[in-house]
């Protein structure tokens, strides 16, 4: 039986592990499946050998190392894993929980925790530590006095409340009496090397209290049996992409349209990289050759001049173009620019947060240096610069249908500023300096937290406007080759229907076979009253919660400040006008939803 088949009466899993199973499968190979299978029946035959009941944990028995992450694109996720695995090759006992599973009634049992978190938008928590960042701050919280605990916050420094969620735990645990043993590291986007050093400081600082307990308990670390031929997911990574091949770059908005937006097709032939639908894509770009170039003489450096980076020695002008970070402006880039040139404004902006983030909002990194030109070393230069880091973009097909490709749905971004066009990096790249043909490193980032309900049966409502229609072009074609017979309900919003009307045909081919029931669409500047998607959700109140009272999953895709929280306060009022809740009752509803996977985000 497939996994899609199976459903409560059908299976003695509960549909959430049924969900989990189906998550894990979807993200393994055959010989993944083929290894799980047989660790699974040795399992059962062991447990039928002790009488087929697992032996409740004595009361003097070692406390693990609890690891508790929480990540919107995966980054914590995986700097949570490497945790574990170095954790568990020092013989440690170690339990590995996404915050979006872990019951907070737990935490009384706790001795030993480790906190892995993002910060998104406004100093947020991700999706999937809400509830528990919320929970700390309540009566029901428990007392963890003699609890050791140490964080790790992962988040980007060009925004103003960088690392906040991080700083949130850390504080909320040590309120509730836990004490830190080792100092909260808060890391920008350039992390790997970093958190190594704290993954290593931080085990060192666990490690005697853990070993100590294990051998006065008695308690054994129970490995795994991984084999040594038992593959990794792919050996393709954010740290080891695959150099795919730049199929299609197609423009799909019209002539007129103010925004400009390419349908983007890869090909992964020749790699091991799979995904499912919810998933996103990294994508490595290259740097505008001419603003590297117009750098370099801005700093009088000679572009065949060599540097180092890491262990990679390259001409600067390489390093430049491949490796490092001219776009995207942050903190920390002014102030090793300004001590390196002796800047007296720029030194005087680092000693002023509020006045740094206003001068470094509408700063390219290329601005910056074209605004303050001085003499360098190429390798001073290089030093104040952080890696280039991919871009994420929610991938826009299912494998089901396009095989061994990856389509995106990449909105260029383009603004005039200081007298000249600025443009993104990535989607600058992307839409117009690569070529068809050429090759662009990607790699997949799974995301768990957006993803189709297990059942084909269970009705979808799906909100994406701009290019947040992505995923859900990946789901209706999930759908479609899945021949699932769940009702499905697209809401799509931009600015004219003419011009903006992204997949138009692809949406209404799915209406007419009946495989969209409804799709309703938002086009804000083609009548004199701005029309939303909130605004097409509120018209269709009634309908829209019994939906969600049939079972209905819903999703947003697109704009994390303004869309999502206007969709957010849409459905409160919808809940509330049919339901007759309050304002908290219904945001409790909604937050039942989201504990059940039935509200889910995909945000940027």
């Amino acid at each position: 039986m497939l996994l899609s088949q199976l459903n409560a009466a059908a299976s003695p899993l509960s549909q959430e592990q049924v969900q989990k199973l189906q998550g894990l499968v979807a993200e393994l190979n055959p010989i993944q499946q083929a290894w799980v299978s047989g660790y699974l029946a040795a399992s059962a035959n062991a447990g039928a050998l002790t009488g087929g009941v697992a032996a409740a944990p004595a009361a003097g028995d070692a406390a693990p190392l609890t690891i508790l992450y929480g990540s919107q694109t995966g980054n914590a996720k995986g700097v949570a894993s490497k945790l574990k695995e170095q954790a568990e090759s020092r013989g440690l006992a170690v339990k590995l929980v996404n915050m979006a599973d872990y019951k907070p009634t737990a935490l009384k049992k706790e001795k030993f925790i480790t906190v892995v978190v993002s910060t998104y938008g406004e100093g947020e928590p991700p999706e999937d530590a809400e509830s528990l960042h919320e929970f700390l701050t309540t009566k029901k919280a428990p007392k963890l006095d003699g609890v050791k605990v140490a964080v790790i916050g992962l988040g980007d420094s060009s925004y103003e409340f960088f690392c906040q969620t991080a700083k949130d735990f850390e504080e909320r645990f040590n309120k509730l009496g836990a004490e830190t043993i080792f100092q909260r590291a808060d890391l920008d986007v350039d992390y790997d090397d970093e958190a190594a050093k704290w993954i290593d400081g931080a085990l060192d600082a666990f490690e005697p209290d853990l070993k100590a307990q294990q051998q006065t308990s008695g308690g054994q670390v129970v490995a795994m049996p991984f084999g040594a031929a038992a593959p990794a997911a792919s050996q393709y990574t954010k740290q080891n992409p695959f150099a795919a091949e730049l199929s299609v770059v197609q423009k799909i908005t019209g002539r007129d349209s103010t925004k400009d937006v390419r349908h983007v097709e890869i090909s992964l032939e020749g790699s091991d990289i799979t995904y499912t639908p919810g998933d996103s894509l990294g994508v490595y770009f290259l740097n505008d050759e001419a603003l590297v170039d117009e750098v370099l003489a801005l700093t009088q450096i000679d572009a065949s001049s060599t540097v180092k980076l890491g262990d990679e020695t390259l001409s600067v002008r390489d390093a430049l173009i491949e490796k490092l970070e001219l776009t995207q402006s942050y903190p920390g880039f002014v102030e090793k620019y300004a001590t390196a040139t002796g800047n007296p404004e720029l030194l005087k902006l680092v000693e002023d947060k509020a006045a740094m983030r206003e001068y470094i909002e509408p700063r390219q990194i290329f601005d910056i240096i074209r605004q303050n030109p001085a003499k360098l070393d190429a390798q001073t230069l290089v030093d104040c610069l952080r890696k280039l880091q991919a871009r994420l973009y929610s991938i826009a097909s299912s494998q089901a249908e396009v095989e061994e490709e990856v389509h995106l749905t990449v909105g260029l971004v383009e603004f005039d500023a200081f007298g000249s066009e600025h443009l993104g990096g990535c989607s600058g790249y992307l839409a117009r300096r690569a070529e068809e043909g050429c090759k662009v490193k990607v790699f997949s980032e799974h995301n768990d937290n957006f993803r189709l309900p297990v059942s084909d049966e269970t009705p979808i409502i799906m909100v994406g406007p701009g290019t947040g229609i992505a995923p859900f072009r990946a789901f209706l074609q999930e759908r479609d080759a899945r021949e699932a017979s769940g009702k499905n309900w697209l809401f799509f919003g931009n600015p004219h229907f003419t011009q903006d009307f992204l997949y138009q045909v692809e949406i209404q081919g799915y209406l007419k076979s009946g495989l969209l029931t409804k799709v309703d669409v938002a086009f804000s500047r083609d009548q004199a009253e701005k029309v939303y998607v909130q605004d097409k959700l509120r018209k269709n109140s009634k309908e829209v919660f019994a939906w969600l009272e049939a079972g209905a999953h819903i999703y947003i895709c697109g704009d994390a400040n303004r869309m999502a929280k206007d969709v957010h306060h849409a459905l409160v009022d919808i809940i509330k006008e049919n339901s007759g809740k309050d304002d908290e009752q219904a945001e409790q509803y909604l937050k039942d939803l989201r504990s059940a996977n039935r509200y889910q985000k995909d945000v940027y």
